[in-house]
C-alpha cells in the first residue's frame, strides 16, 4: 500500500483536527440530548397539570427508569471502548462481533426488565410511599416502561455503533426523532385528545416508549445502511464468551456507577418523603431541570469517548491530550451556564411544572443551592469518561460510589436530623466537591500509567 492511500483508509478520529473532531463529533449528540432533555421537561410539565401527586408518582418511579438506563448505556461504554479501541487497531472482524454482542446483551436486558417490571413494580412503590392514588398512577407508569423497554436498550445499543465509528450525526437524526414523537404523543394520550383514549400518567409512559421504539428502529437502518465499517450479521449470529466478557469488563463498572444514582435517588425520596410530598416532587423537577445542563455535557463526552479510545489503540499520545483538554474546558463552560441559569430564572423554572406556593417555597433555595455542585461536575464527568475510554471503569466506580452512597446519603441524612429540610440540599455541592478531588487524583495517575508511555506519532 502506498504513502498516498494511508490517509484516504483513515478514519477521521485519526486524522482530523482535534477540536473540528470533536465538535462535528459531538455537537450532534449534544443538540440530540438537549432535544432529549426537553421531552423530560414537557413530560413531567404536562404530568403536573394532572395534580402533585401524579408528578410525584413520576418522580418516585425515576430510580428505576434510571437502572435500565444505566444497564442500557453502561453496556453502551462496554460496547464503544472496545469498538473504537478494535478500529483504531484495524481489527475489523473483533469490531463486527463487538457490535453483535451487543446487541444480544441489549435484548437479553431488555428480558430482564421486563419481567421485573411486570411482577415488581407496585411492591417498588409500596416501599417508597402509602399514599394510593401515587402509588396507582406510579405502577401504571412503570409496567408500561419496563415491559416495553426494549425500544430503549435496541436504541441505545445501535446509537452506539454509529458513535463508535464517528457518524454521530446520524444519533442526532434518531435521538432527536423519538424525543419529538414523545413531545407529540403525550399531552394526546395523557389527556386523550384527537380520538385517544385519556391515559393519564400511563399516557406518559406510551408515549416515552413510542418514541424509543421508533428511535430504536431508525438507528437500525442507519447501521445497516450507513455504517459501512461494520457488518452486522444476527441471522449468523452466535455468543462469544470472550467478547461479552470484554464489554462487560469497561461495562459493568459503567453499569454500576449509573446505577448508583438510583440507589441515591431512592433513598434521597425515602429522606424527602419523611418531610413531605412536595419536596419528592421538588427533587423531581430538579432532575427533570439539570437534565437540560448535564446532557449536553453528556453529548460532548459521547463525542469524546471514542475519539480517546481510537487514538489510544492507535497510540497517538498528542491527540488524546488535546481532545481531553478540549472536552473539559467545554464541559466546564456548559456547567457555568446552567449555573447562572438556576439562579437567575429559579422561580420560572419551578413554574413550567405549575409549581404551588409551598413547592415554590421549598423549591427556589433548593435548586439553587443543588446547583451550585454544578461548579465542580463538568470537570469530574469529563475524567470519568476518560477513565472508561481508557478502560479503567473501576476508577469511575469508586469516584461515583464515594460521591453518592459514601458522602451524599449520609451527609444528607445527618443535615435533615440537624437542620430539618432546608439544610438537606446542602448535600449535594458537598459530595461534588469530594469527588473533584478524586478525579484529580485519578486523572494524574491515569496520564502517568496510561497516556504519559504512548509513542508519541506525528498526525497525518
Amino acid at each position: 500500500m502506498s504513502q498516498k492511500e494511508i490517509p484516504m483508509k483513515e478514519n477521521k478520529m485519526g486524522v482530523m483536527s482535534e477540536n473540528k473532531l470533536l465538535v462535528t463529533m459531538s455537537l450532534p449528540m449534544v443538540i440530540s440530548m438537549l432535544v432529549q432533555a426537553l421531552y423530560n421537561i414537557v413530560d413531567s410539565m404536562f404530568v403536573a397539570q394532572i395534580s402533585e401527586n401524579a408528578l410525584t408518582a413520576v418522580s418516585l418511579a425515576f430510580p428505576a427508569q434510571n437502572l435500565m438506563i444505566a444497564v442500557a448505556t453502561g453496556t453502551g461504554v462496554g460496547i464503544n471502548a472496545l469498538l473504537s479501541k478494535s478500529l483504531g487497531e484495524k481489527n475489523f472482524p473483533l469490531a463486527n462481533k463487538v457490535a453483535e454482542n451487543g446487541v444480544f446483551l441489549a435484548v437479553l436486558s431488555f428480558l430482564a426488565f421486563a419481567l421485573l417490571g411486570g411482577f415488581f413494580s407496585r411492591t417498588f412503590f409500596l416501599m417508597q410511599t402509602d399514599i394510593g392514588e401515587i402509588v396507582d398512577a406510579g405502577t401504571d407508569y412503570l409496567v408500561i416502561c419496563c415491559v416495553c423497554s426494549f425500544g430503549i436498550f435496541l436504541q441505545v445499543t445501535f446509537e452506539r455503533l454509529l458513535q463508535s465509528t464517528g457518524k454521530t450525526f446520524y444519533t442526532m437524526i434518531t435521538q432527536g426523532t423519538g424525543a419529538i414523537i414523545n413531545i407529540i404523543f403525550d399531552p394526546i394520550l395523557i389527556f386523550g385528545l384527537a380520538g385517544f383514549p385519556k391515559m393519564g400518567v400511563a399516557g406518559a409512559a406510551a408515549a416515552t416508549v413510542f418514541g424509543q421504539i421508533v428511535a430504536a428502529v431508525m438507528a437500525y437502518f442507519f447501521n445497516r445502511h450507513k455504517n459501512h465499517e461494520l457488518h452486522l450479521e444476527i441471522r449468523k449470529y452466535r455468543p462469544s464468551g470472550a467478547v461479552i466478557r470484554k464489554i462487560y469488563g469497561v461495562g459493568v463498572p459503567s453499569i454500576i456507577m449509573a446505577s448508583l444514582g438510583s440507589v441515591m435517588t431512592f433513598g434521597m425520596n425515602k429522606i424527602l418523603m419523611s418531610f413531605t410530598s412536595t419536596a419528592t416532587a421538588v427533587f423531581g423537577v430538579y432532575f427533570k431541570l439539570q437534565s437540560f445542563v448535564f446532557m449536553p455535557v453528556f453529548g460532548l463526552n459521547n463525542g469524546m469517548v471514542p475519539i480517546i479510545a481510537y487514538n489510544y489503540g492507535a497510540r497517538k499520545k498528542s491527540r488524546i491530550v488535546k481532545t481531553i483538554r478540549l472536552s473539559i474546558c467545554y464541559a466546564v463552560g456548559m456547567m457555568l451556564l446552567g449555573l447562572a441559569a438556576f439562579w437567575i430564572f429559579t422561580p420560572q423554572l419551578l413554574s413550567i411544572f405549575n409549581a404551588s406556593q409551598t413547592m415554590l417555597e421549598i423549591g427556589v433555595p433548593a435548586l439553587r443551592i443543588i446547583s451550585l455542585s454544578f461548579l465542580f461536575a463538568g470537570f469530574g464527568i469529563c475524567t470519568l469518561s476518560i477513565c472508561q475510554a481508557l478502560g479503567h471503569g473501576f476508577l469511575s466506580l469508586t469516584v461515583s460510589l464515594i460521591r453518592q452512597l459514601v458522602v451524599l446519603l449520609p451527609v444528607a441524612f445527618v443535615l435533615s436530623k440537624v437542620g430539618g429540610l432546608s439544610l438537606v440540599w446542602w448535600a449535594f455541592p458537598i459530595a461534588e466537591l469530594v469527588s473533584v478531588v478524586l478525579c484529580v487524583i485519578y486523572l494524574r495517575h491515569i496520564f502517568r500509567k496510561e497516556i504519559d508511555p504512548l509513542e508519541i506519532k506525528p498526525n497525518i
